[in-house]
């Protein structure tokens, strides 16, 4: 083959790899909603409600905010979260098949042994108050993590004072 033939053939067989073979292409398809993602069955409900984040996970829900921080070396629940925390135990009361873990956490400071502790004196404090406002008990759960989920790993009061929280973490119902 002539050497200044070979450009053009390869330029034109790179640009016919380019293009295709011509068919068109399959639209995408719709998302199931039998089974999505996590795992849960949506039989039965609007193909919208489907789609629609947890009420946890919306940031337009009052249930949104789910961080209590507390004070050092402290537990009771400071009273600008006390809003926050009524509004959980009233959605929780009108949702009694929806459960919450509320995670208790420390900053670094102190023993391990000291930190779960305080760590479950945060939770349980939550719970007592999401009981006293109507939640049933059956629907609450208490877990001590201590020091060892920081929320802000760092030294110094900004990385502590953001460590020292309570969360709830919600499971459907």
């Amino acid at each position: 083959m002539d050497r200044s033939v070979r450009p053009v053939l390869s330029i034109a067989l790179f640009a016919l790899v380019l293009g295709g073979c011509g068919t068109t292409p399959k639209p995408p398809t719709a998302p199931e909603t039998s089974s999505p993602a996590n795992g849960a069955m949506t039989a039965g409900i609007d193909s919208d409600q489907a789609l629609q984040p947890a009420p946890w996970e919306n940031p337009t829900s009052p249930i949104y905010r789910r961080v209590i921080y507390f004070g050092y070396d402290r537990s009771d629940i400071p009273s600008e979260y006390v809003p926050l925390l009524r509004t959980h135990a009233d959605w929780l009361a009108r949702h009694p098949d929806n459960r919450v873990t509320i995670e208790g956490h420390t900053d670094e400071r102190g023993t391990r042994e000291y930190n779960l502790a305080l760590g479950d004196q945060r939770a349980n404090a939550v719970r007592r108050f999401l009981i006293a406002e109507g939640v049933r008990e059956a629907q609450l759960d208490t877990l001590s993590y201590g020091e060892e989920k920081p929320a802000s790993p760092g030294q110094g009061e900004s990385s502590w004072s953001r460590n020292r929280r309570a969360e709830l973490d919600y499971q459907g119902g």
